[in-house]
């Protein structure tokens, strides 16, 4: 059980910033700074400037999130179906 509840917010990623971080604005219009969560680097999930993300924050350092989800943007693209 964690010691403290984060604050879970969305942003979108503006600049990919060496050593896996990203700068990010909040909804609300603040920026921070963010890596990816381990799940996130497990899976090697590609993070790129203008991607929506969900991430966490801990109320005591706001300046400092921890990227843990990103959304998906549905186009009319569909890629072809995998060939065994």
């Amino acid at each position: 059980m964690a010691k403290e509840e984060l604050i879970e917010m969305n942003g979108v990623v503006n600049e990919v910033l060496p050593d896996s971080r990203f700068r990010v604005t909040l909804e609300n219009g603040h920026q921070l700074i963010a890596y990816t969560s381990g799940k996130m680097k497990k899976h090697h999930i590609r993070i790129l400037a203008g991607d929506k993300v969900s991430l966490e924050l801990s109320p005591y350092d706001l300046t400092k999130g921890r990227i843990t989800f990103r959304h998906i943007e549905r186009t009319g693209y569909t890629p072809p179906p995998r060939r065994h």
